[in-house]
C-alpha cells in the first residue's frame, strides 16, 4: 500500500485532486467523480529537473544549508546580473532630450543590426527593472546575509519567528516517548469532513490541503499568492482545534510568500506570469546581442590595426 501525505484540492469542478505521497514533490492524481487515477508524478520529472536546474545547477540540495557548488554559482551568476543591470541602466542614461527619444524607438526597417541594437538598447531598457526585481528577490534564496539585508531592508528583524503554523504549549516529546507509541492509522474520513467544513467556510477559496491533524486554504489569486489560512484539527474526530489567519500574521511570516510571488510572477495573476516569462527570455537574449556586439567591436578594432 501507499501512504498518503496530504491532499490538495481545488475550487475548479474540472481540476483533478492531488494526493500528496511520500517523496519530495511526489504527487498522484484522481478524478475525483470516478476514483480514476489520471496520473502519478514521482517528483523527479521534466520540471522538477528544470527546477533543480534553476536553482542548483541540478547539484544535490543541501538541507543542512552547508556548501554547494550548484546553489553558489547560481548566487554570484544572479548577483552579476544584477550589477549588471544596474550599469547598464546608468550606461543607457541619455544626456539630452533628443538621445532620450532615439533610445526608446526600437526600429524594424533599419536592417538586422540596427534592429538588435535598439532591441538590446531600448528593449532593454523597458526590461531593465522587472529583470532586477527578479534577480534582487532570487538572490533571497542564494545567501543568507543578502536575505537578512533584504528582510532589514523592509523594517523585519531576522530573528522574528517566521513560522506560519500556530504555536503550541505541549512540550516537546522526547525521542523516547515518541518512540514508545506508534503512530494511529490515519482517518481518511475525517478528511472529508474537515473538507466540508473549510468549503462551506471559504465558498470562494482557490484550493484547499488537508494533511492528517492540519489543513491550509488558499484564497488569494493576486498579491501574495502562497498566503493562505491555517487550520488544526483533530485527526480522531476531524474537530477543529486552532485556528491561524493569514491576515493576523505578523510581516515576518509573510515576507517569504510575498518574495516568491514577485520571483515567480504570480501577484498579478496570468497576465504578471506570461510577463515574467517575457522578460526572463529578453534577459538570455540580450547577453546573446551584448556579446555580438562586444565579439564585432572587437573585430572592428582589430582589422584598423
Amino acid at each position: 500500500s501507499i501512504k498518503i501525505n496530504g491532499i490538495r484540492v481545488s475550487s475548479d469542478p474540472k481540476r483533478t485532486y492531488q494526493l500528496i505521497l511520500p517523496g519530495k514533490k511526489a504527487a498522484c492524481f484522481i478524478n475525483p467523480y470516478t476514483g480514476e487515477i489520471t496520473g502519478i508524478d514521482d517528483g523527479k520529472g521534466f520540471f522538477m529537473k528544470i527546477m533543480r536546474l534553476h536553482r542548483w545547477l541540478l547539484d544535490e540540495y543541501k538541507r543542512d544549508g552547508s556548501f554547494a557548488w550548484g546553489k553558489t554559482i547560481v548566487g554570484y551568476s544572479t548577483l552579476v546580473l544584477a550589477i549588471i543591470i544596474i550599469s547598464g541602466l546608468v550606461i543607457w542614461y541619455p544626456r539630452n532630450k533628443k538621445a532620450l527619444k532615439n533610445r526608446l524607438k526600437i526600429k524594424t526597417k533599419a536592417g538586422w543590426f540596427r534592429f538588435l541594437y535598439d532591441l538590446h538598447v531600448s528593449g532593454g531598457f523597458y526590461a531593465a527593472l522587472l529583470l532586477l526585481i527578479l534577480a534582487l528577490t532570487g538572490l533571497t534564496w542564494s545567501f543568507g546575509w543578502y536575505r537578512d539585508a533584504f528582510y532589514t531592508a523592509f523594517g523585519i528583524s531576522t530573528t522574528s519567528k517566521q513560522t506560519h503554523a500556530p504555536t503550541s504549549a505541549v512540550p516537546p516529546k522526547t525521542a523516547g516517548e515518541r518512540g514508545s507509541k506508534k503512530h494511529p492509522k490515519t482517518d481518511y474520513t475525517q478528511w472529508a469532513e474537515v473538507l466540508a467544513d473549510l468549503q462551506s467556510r471559504y465558498p470562494e477559496y482557490k484550493s484547499i490541503s488537508i494533511q492528517d491533524g492540519s489543513a491550509t486554504v488558499s484564497t488569494a489569486a493576486y498579491g501574495n499568492t502562497r498566503g493562505s489560512d491555517r487550520y488544526s484539527f483533530d485527526p480522531a474526530t476531524g474537530k477543529i482545534t486552532e485556528i491561524q489567519l493569514y491576515k493576523d500574521l505578523p510581516k515576518s511570516a509573510k515576507i517569504r510568500g510575498w518574495i516568491y510571488s514577485v520571483h515567480a510572477g504570480t501577484w498579478g495573476g496570468l497576465t504578471t506570469r506570461i510577463l515574467s516569462c517575457l522578460v526572463s527570455l529578453l534577459g538570455a537574449v540580450f547577453a546573446i546581442t551584448g556579446y555580438y556586439f562586444w565579439i564585432k567591436k572587437k573585430l572592428r578594432k582589430s582589422k584598423q590595426r
